[in-house]
């Protein structure tokens, strides 16, 4: 297949708009070429990680760089989320009760099973296979059967691993002290959840970030944007459920994503401040998601 068959048949099947191809051509594929040229050097998988904030695109990007690998370039890749490992319902709901209560939402450090998560990097790279990689089913908000789980059975050249906190610092004592919104200021008064996530972060999520051999960034503008790609993610669900004739009773509304994105508005400036220096690649978007800049990519 051409460069121009790929990024159409891509844009066609995930129903993309016409401009994602400019994207695609322009950025995606050259990112494309230099993480194969990196892997090519390498005796074992190469470690991508792709950082996103929620509804900037981080999905969408690395199922295109799956999809050319495979349709253009013949390169075995795989590619799965930290979302993929959230702790089940019961040992979120353990976590709520002697813990702190929102802990019960998934997402946060803390929230993962980072346990697995590298145990399964290990079996990848030692070539133990088959490798089960967890599915986490979203809408019953737990982890799927282990029959639904992805099967590994050879080794990547690639791995793609995206997450909205993917390479993230943890922060200092002193950034820890003030509530950035209203949910840390009444619902954790004493910092205790800011407290355990940022000890979770430092503690078990950056030995496994320090495994990543590259780490992209798709940075927003800023965090006011993330309400808005999330309200419009949330009215894709709602017209994708309807057009199948299946209940929207899930769906939330705007003041119910306003709340629920404040479980991640530390830690999404954090890295809106930290990540673009620490980052190989820094993908720049404006509030339309469109690319407005790219370091790393000379």
């Amino acid at each position: 297949m051409t460069i121009d068959s790929v990024i159409e048949a891509f844009t066609t099947e995930h129903d993309l708009p016409p401009s994602f191809g400019l994207t695609a051509r322009t950025v995606y594929w050259p990112l494309l070429s230099r993480l194969i040229a990196s892997a090519s050097s390498m005796s074992g998988p190469l470690f991508v990680g792709i950082h996103g904030c929620q509804g900037s695109g981080k999905s969408t990007l690395t199922d295109f760089l799956l999809y050319a690998c495979q349709r253009e370039h013949q390169v075995n890749a795989i590619g799965f989320s930290l979302d993929d490992f959230y702790l089940t319902r019961r040992e979120r709901q353990y976590l709520s009760e002697t813990v702190h209560p929102l802990l019960i939402t998934r997402g946060v450090p803390g929230t993962h099973d980072i346990s697995l998560l590298n145990q399964t990097l290990d079996q990848i790279v030692s070539a133990h296979w088959p490798v089960s990689i967890p599915v986490f089913n979203k809408a019953q908000d737990d982890r799927a059967p282990k029959a639904q789980w992805q099967q590994i059975t050879q080794k990547p050249q690639i791995i793609f691993f995206e997450g909205w906190c993917v390479g993230t610092p943890s922060e200092s004592q002193e950034a820890l002290q003030q509530p950035v919104n209203a949910l840390e200021r009444n619902e954790d008064p004493d910092g205790s959840w800011r407290q355990f996530v940022n000890r979770q972060l430092e503690e078990q999520y950056q030995p496994l970030f320090q495994r990543l051999d590259q780490l992209i960034m798709l940075r927003a503008p800023s965090f006011s944007a993330v309400q808005q790609w999330r309200e419009e993610q949330e009215k894709r669900l709602v017209a994708k459920l309807t057009r199948e004739g299946r209940s929207v009773d899930a769906a939330m509304s705007p003041e119910q994503i306003a709340r629920f994105i404040q479980h991640y508005q530390r830690l999404t400036e954090q890295s809106l401040s930290e990540l673009p220096s620490r980052a190989d690649v820094v993908i720049q978007l404006d509030n339309d998601r469109a690319v407005r800049s790219t370091t790393g990519l000379d």
